[in-house]
């Protein structure tokens, strides 16, 4: 009966050992590694592992022709609200397949190997009809202590580089993330037009990478095409739509190689 127990044991900790090396080498570090094993992958919902870490996270893998996608941030309408606390960006909210942030965490833990380059691509459309992209390369944002540093290297599209500004002064990158609970927008009073403000979340009501409020913000208030216009807490990429202009739909991908 021993003998049998301690076969019985040896093989259950074998069955274990075996699913746990080969579930290490099943998942994927990001939607490109899946796109490539699998060329006609659909878009949808995958789990990864990023690189360097142990964790495994759900993502939403957006498969275009050559190559996959991590979304990082939807919006396309008003059902979920972005105006949210620290504990919330953090962690992320939302819906995988509707709108919805990942989270800062998760963001930091795609993007923090330095053996990597990751590139940030931002689509924008707008109530008419219209669409625009940027693209950063060497996308990446700090851990909780650097307040989720922002920064981004060399830019290209057709939306304008928006997050170091569109006039001199407010250019957001190397800023820390701000939440109407957590104020790191490095101003105080902050300066918008000609108003003098304690906090640009406090102002937006959402979390964002303020630098003197900045002209990327796309976690504002979410205006319908009835009223796009003339809103301070709309969807802004001031570089695409000088005036205070709110898009129609934002999408934030990320990808890694």
């Amino acid at each position: 009966h021993q003998v049998k127990m301690k076969g019985l044991s040896g093989f259950i900790f074998c069955s274990l050992l075996c699913f746990f090396l080969l579930s290490k080498t099943l998942w994927k570090e990001d939607c490109s590694q899946i796109k490539a094993q699998s060329p006609h992958a659909h878009s949808g919902v995958y789990v990864i592992q990023p690189s360097g870490t142990n964790t495994q996270i759900k993502v939403y893998c957006e498969m275009r022709l050559t190559d996959g996608w991590i979304v990082i941030q939807r919006r396309s309408g008003g059902l979920v609200s972005f105006e949210r606390r620290w504990a919330e960006y953090e962690f992320g909210f939302g819906s995988l397949t509707y709108d919805h942030w990942l989270g800062l965490e998760k963001i930091h833990l795609l993007t923090k190997d330095t053996t990597k380059m990751c590139t940030l691509r931002v689509d924008l459309w707008d109530h008419e009809g219209g669409t625009a992209f940027a693209e950063y390369r060497n996308f990446k944002i700090g851990d909780e202590q650097t307040a989720y540093q922002l920064h981004v290297g060399t830019y290209s599209g057709n939306a304008g580089d928006a997050i170091r500004g569109a006039y001199p002064g407010v250019d957001q990158n190397g800023s820390g993330f701000s939440t109407i609970d957590r104020d790191n927008d490095n101003c105080s009073p902050c300066v918008l037009g000609d108003i003098a403000l304690d906090s640009c979340a406090q102002n937006f009501g959402s979390g964002w990478w303020y630098s003197s409020c900045g002209s990327a913000a796309l976690h504002g208030d979410w205006h319908s095409s009835d009223d796009p216009i003339g809103w301070q807490s709309g969807l802004h990429w001031h570089t695409w739509k000088p005036m205070p202009y709110s898009a129609k739909a934002t999408r934030m991908t990320i990808k890694c190689d």
